[in-house]
C-alpha cells in the first residue's frame, strides 16, 4: 500500500512538472524559433522583391534574435506564392508579401484568394500611377492633356504592360474619370520597353509607377503632368497630384507584408510595433531612396483597408476589360 501511495505522488509531481512545463512553453513570447520564412510572389531583382528585403532587413533590427528569410515564389504571376502563405500555418513563422494583384486576380479568375486570407502587417510601398510624356511634348499640364484627348478621341497612344495589368487599369479609370478614348499599346515585358517606345516616339504617354522612369526624368528626357496619389511624392516634389488639381483620383501598386489568417493577435502586435519602429529609422528610408522608390508608412488595419478598397475598386473596372 505504502509503494502505491509513493508511486502514486511521484506520478503527480511528474504530471504537474509536465504541465508547468507546457505552460511555461505556451506563454514563453514569439519569436522562439529564429528562423521566419517570408515569401516574395516575385521574381528577385524586380520593385517588389527590392522593397520586401528592404522592409525585413530593417524589421529583423527591431526584433532581437529573429532571422527573416525570404523566398521567391514567382511562379503563376505571384498567385503560388501568395496562396502558400494563406495555407501556411498561423503561427508567425511562415509570412509573405502580397501585391496589388491579390486585388485583381480574383475578379480574373487566376486567384482563390483574396485580402480576406491575411491579417495585414505593414506596407513599405503603395507606388501612385503617374502621367508621363517625353519632355518634347507641346502637352505641359494635366488640363490640357485631358483637353486634347477630348478633342482627338483614339488618338493618343498609351503604353502599359499588358491588357487588365495594373497600368492598363489606371489608364482605364483615367479614361472613365475624364469621359475620353485612348489607345493602348501593350508592352508586356514591361517598363524598360515602354520608356524605350516613350523616348522613341512610338507612343504618346504612359501611366505608370514613376520609380521606373527616375533616371530619365532627372537627365530631363521625359515629364511628369501628375500623379494619382492623395499626396506628392518624396522623390517628386515638383510633380502636382490629380487630387490638388481638382480631381479626386487615386491608383496605386502596393506590396504588404501579411500573416495567414488566424494569426494570434499578439504576434501581430509584435511585428506590427516593429514596423512602426522601422518606418522611424533613417537608414531604412534611404534604402528605398537609393533605389528610387518613396516609402510609404502604412501598419496593420490601415493596409487591410487599402486592400479592401482596392479589391472593391477592381472588381468594378475588371468588368470592363475585354
Amino acid at each position: 500500500m505504502k509503494n502505491k501511495i509513493t508511486i502514486l505522488i511521484l506520478v503527480t509531481l511528474f504530471l504537474s512538472q509536465v504541465v508547468l512545463f507546457a505552460a511555461g512553453q505556451a506563454e514563453k513570447p514569439y519569436p522562439t524559433a529564429s528562423d521566419v520564412r517570408v515569401i516574395i510572389p516575385k521574381g528577385a531583382g524586380g520593385g517588389t522583391d527590392i522593397s520586401a528585403r528592404g522592409l525585413l532587413q530593417y524589421l529583423g533590427k527591431q526584433i532581437p534574435g529573429i532571422n527573416f528569410v525570404p523566398t521567391n515564389k514567382p511562379d503563376g504571376g505571384g498567385v503560388t506564392g501568395m496562396v502558400e502563405t494563406a495555407n501556411a500555418k498561423a503561427d508567425g513563422y511562415t509570412l509573405g508579401m502580397v501585391t496589388v494583384e491579390l486585388a485583381m486576380f480574383p475578379h480574373q479568375g487566376k486567384s482563390p484568394v483574396t485580402f480576406e486570407n491575411f491579417e495585414s502587417i505593414a506596407a513599405p510601398i503603395a507606388a501612385p500611377a503617374a502621367l508621363i510624356l517625353p519632355a518634347d511634348s507641346p502637352i505641359n499640364t494635366l488640363d490640357e492633356f485631358i483637353a486634347f484627348a477630348k478633342a482627338n478621341p483614339n488618338t493618343i497612344t498609351v503604353g502599359n504592360s499588358g491588357m487588365g495589368a495594373i497600368w492598363h487599369i489606371a489608364a482605364m479609370k483615367f479614361e472613365e474619370a475624364f469621359g475620353v478614348s485612348l489607345k493602348h499599346i501593350p508592352y508586356p515585358n514591361g517598363t524598360a520597353d515602354i520608356v524605350a517606345a516613350l523616348l522613341g516616339g512610338h507612343i504618346n504617354a504612359t501611366i505608370a509607377d514613376p520609380s521606373g522612369i527616375k533616371g530619365q526624368y532627372e537627365a530631363g528626357n521625359v515629364k511628369i503632368l501628375a500623379m494619382m496619389a492623395e499626396e506628392r511624392s518624396n522623390l517628386y516634389p515638383n510633380v502636382p497630384t490629380f487630387k490638388e488639381l481638382g480631381y479626386d483620383m487615386a491608383i496605386r501598386a502596393w506590396a504588404v507584408l501579411v500573416a495567414p489568417k488566424g494569426t494570434p493577435e499578439p504576434i501581430l502586435t509584435i511585428l506590427r510595433e516593429a514596423a512602426r519602429k522601422t518606418y522611424d529609422d533613417p537608414e531604412y528610408i534611404n534604402y528605398f531612396v537609393r533605389q528610387g522608390i518613396d516609402p510609404v508608412k502604412i501598419i496593420g488595419p490601415d493596409a487591410d483597408e487599402m486592400m479592401k478598397e482596392d479589391h472593391a475598386m477592381y472588381e468594378v473596372m475588371l468588368q470592363k476589360v475585354k
